[in-house]
């Protein structure tokens, strides 16, 4: 028995002895090194010189969290920093910060990830590491639920917003805080400079290392639970856009728009399951959620989320127009033709807001090259238009003494917009025409369209046609007319036709007093005269459109009138009938050759290879110049020399197909405005099958023409007397000859 104990206490020192040893070689080879720095608030404490931001620490509940292991950036106000903020904020010390205003401080200057000065000027993309891209980094700082007011004025529970658009509530996400920084090299990287930086922080010198309003005076300070950079002021946590202004009485117009038209308040039933159960409470929680359709919700302190870190390297951006800036333009421009807000489309509301929204951050040098949501710059003086600005903490803000005035409203296509007589003209320009007719730097010449004017004319917006909103038209034609009645998609193209005559791009008709054409959108012309105008289809019913009155706009005109532009019907030989069939007209010679050729169908008025839907202009000879053809032999003539109109030789016949088809030119419409120049092709074909051409030389009000023999003949009609339908006929005082 006492050999046994022998044994056991031999064996149980053996242990013993053996695992002191492997406890120290595992200390040895894992415990901390001795070189190993403290943790920050070991740091702070041994430099003697935080003791107020100590205190913060503590009284914030974060002395755990910065004394033991971690990896955080932290930048540490020092105590002459504190004595700076409380003079600034009337207070005596620390005994009269409670613990959240100590949260504030502390959370916000604590930023996850440790980063040297070299590294937090880089952008952690999802690819990795980009070098001087980030100004931002995440802090450990977010607002959670708080008391507000919904649009009411009922108390409510509320959280933010965290993401943009529909799915705009992300519950793993707390929607932290980004706080700003400025170092040399993306500053460099982004061409800015100082005066960047100094527009936002005026009695703070830019130095290469700035956190929004401190200067760094101190960096790069290593700690086992990260790194410290000593700041010289103390940073409070940021509002974001939302939290700005809601303590902003000079932009509570702006805001109101918000309240009124653009916020929703959302039952958040996560939110409100977590707040009961840490409260006690009975209250429910509700999401405050931005219209989707804004380019960001103001509340929402992430950026895009393309990617994770996207915040680091941009920020939103927003122009505030004063109360009294909003006013004048309200009452001047939006509410023109409105009697309030709550009377116009909601669209003119989000193209307002919109156009004062930015997905960038807008620095005070680059104001003329960021585009906003609707892709348009900054249209304001950084020296006089901006009466307030700030960096927050999700998005780059200036308050302006003046609106940001979009093309929407400040173009020719504004002047039907904000007035709700042309809801039918603005709905079919939206299809197409919208960004066009609206583009600032483009000419247009807008004839306005009201809805009384499409109704009269048998047009009619009707919801019951289709379930799809860009066919739902109707067309009713007048009593006794053979066109059928149309509706949906038929309807539609009526009246994107009629609608494009109305549109003349590239032109600014500022005098109509004269005689003149121009090309609508879509290619068809419509002509002028002593204040009227007319397109073919007017020509048809012979009536023209009266000019009532006029406007300008920044890229062009708007005229109002009497009635609307129509197009034709007919086909362009019914037009050429009409021309021809008095025995006394000019065109009569080339009407007579035509009429008893292969090509006319006397049923239709449709001419062979002159295909309906298709462009085309026509040149005829007049009376003489058809004489002198038949003279020289390229028209079928009598023996007494005068034409053989009807002509039964086989080679004769294809003499007057030939030379018909000749004057014709294919696709393409050519009238005396000197747009169009060159050589174009014909409806003829040569024996090979090649295109015949005619050479066009074109000035304003003058239309010179050769041939493949290079003789002219001149335009002698006025400019634009005989429209017809998609196409022009020009009267020449010489014929064209062609080569085979």
């Amino acid at each position: 028995m006492y050999k046994l104990l022998q044994k056991m206490l031999l064996a149980i020192t053996l242990v013993l002895l053996l695992t002191g040893c492997r406890k120290k070689a595992f200390d040895e080879y894992y415990g901390r090194p001795d070189s190993l720095e403290p943790p920050i608030y070991q740091q702070l404490a041994a430099r003697g010189n935080f003791k107020h931001l100590l205190t913060a620490i503590d009284k914030a509940g974060y002395k755990n969290t910065l004394g033991a292991a971690g990896y955080w950036t932290f930048f540490a106000p020092h105590d002459s920093a504190f004595q700076v903020y409380f003079a600034a904020n009337g207070i005596n010390g620390m005994d009269q910060l409670d613990s959240n205003a100590c949260r504030q401080i502390v959370t916000y200057c604590l930023v996850y990830n440790a980063y040297k000065k070299e590294r937090i000027g880089d952008y952690q993309s999802n690819t990795g590491w980009m070098a001087a891209n980030a100004f931002r980094r995440r802090t450990a700082n977010y607002t959670g639920v708080y008391n507000g007011l919904d649009t009411s004025g009922k108390p409510l529970k509320m959280i933010a917003s965290n993401r943009n658009g529909v799915n705009y509530y992300m519950e793993t996400d707390n929607n932290y805080k980004q706080i700003p920084y400025f170092v040399d090299n993306f500053m460099t990287a982004r061409n800015l400079t100082a005066a960047d930086y100094n527009y936002f922080y005026p009695n703070t010198p830019y130095t290469g290392f700035n956190v929004a309003d401190a200067v760094v005076t101190e960096k790069d300070i290593p700690a086992e639970n990260g790194v410290i950079h000593v700041v010289n002021k103390v940073i409070t946590s940021l509002p974001s856009v939302d939290q700005y202004l809601a303590g902003k009485p000079e932009y509570s117009k702006f805001k109101k728009i918000f309240d009124r038209f653009l916020i929703q308040y959302v039952l958040n039933s996560v939110a409100t399951t977590r707040y009961q159960n840490v409260t006690g409470s009975p209250d429910q929680v509700y999401t405050k959620v931005y219209n989707p359709l804004l380019a960001f919700a103001l509340n929402n302190e992430n950026f895009l989320k393309a990617q994770e870190n996207d915040a680091q390297s941009n920020s939103y951006s927003i122009f505030v127009p004063t109360n009294d800036a909003l006013d004048n333009y309200l009452n001047t421009v939006l509410l023109e033709h409105y009697t309030s807000l709550e009377s116009m489309p909601i669209s003119i509301i989000y193209d307002f807001i919109n156009a004062h929204l930015w997905q960038n951050a807008v620095w005070p040098s680059k104001f003329k090259t960021t585009l906003n949501f609707v892709n348009e710059e900054a249209r304001f003086d950084p020296a006089t238009n901006v009466v307030d600005k700030k960096i927050l903490s999700n998005a780059f803000f200036y308050g302006t003494n003046k609106v940001q005035e979009a093309n929407v409203f400040t173009s020719v296509y504004g002047k039907a917009y904000l007035d709700p007589k042309y809801s039918m003209m603005i709905s079919l320009l939206n299809m197409e025409l919208k960004f066009q007719v609206s583009n600032i730097y483009r000419d247009y010449t807008l004839f306005l369209i009201t809805d009384e004017m499409f109704n009269k004319a048998g047009y009619f917006a009707d919801p019951s046609v289709s379930k799809d909103l860009i066919d739902q038209w109707r067309y009713t034609p007048p009593a006794g007319s053979t066109i059928p009645a149309a509706a949906g998609s038929t309807a539609r193209n009526r009246l994107l036709r009629i609608l494009n005559m109305h549109v003349i791009p590239q032109r600014i008709l500022n005098n109509l007093s004269g005689e003149g054409v121009a090309a609508g959108y879509g290619g068809e012309f419509i002509a002028y005269k002593n204040n009227t105008i007319y397109a073919p289809g007017n020509v048809d019913s012979n009536n023209v459109v009266k000019i009532l009155d006029s406007k300008t706009a920044r890229n062009g005109i708007v005229y109002y009138t009497d009635r609307i532009m129509e197009f034709s019907e007919a086909a362009v030989g019914k037009h050429i009938e009409a021309l021809g069939t008095p025995a006394g007209s000019a065109y009569n010679a080339f009407w007579q050759y035509l009429k008893n050729s292969v090509l006319w169908n006397n049923t239709t008025k449709e001419i062979l290879g002159v295909t309906g839907g298709t462009f085309y202009t026509l040149f005829i000879p007049n009376n003489a110049a058809i004489q002198q053809a038949v003279t020289d032999g390229f028209l079928p003539k009598k023996a007494d020399g005068t034409p053989n109109f009807a002509p039964t030789l086989p080679a004769e016949q294809l003499q007057v197909f030939k030379f018909i088809n000749y004057h014709f030119l294919n696709k393409r419409i050519i009238a005396a405005d000197g747009v169009e120049s060159g050589a174009f092709e014909t409806i003829l074909k040569k024996n090979n099958g090649d295109p015949t051409t005619i050479f066009v030389n074109n000035t304003p009000g003058n239309i010179t023409l050769s041939d493949m023999e290079s003789r002219t003949a001149h335009v002698i009609s006025t400019p634009g007397t005989y429209l017809s339908n998609r196409c022009m006929i020009h009267l020449t005082d010489n014929y064209l000859k062609f080569i085979d």
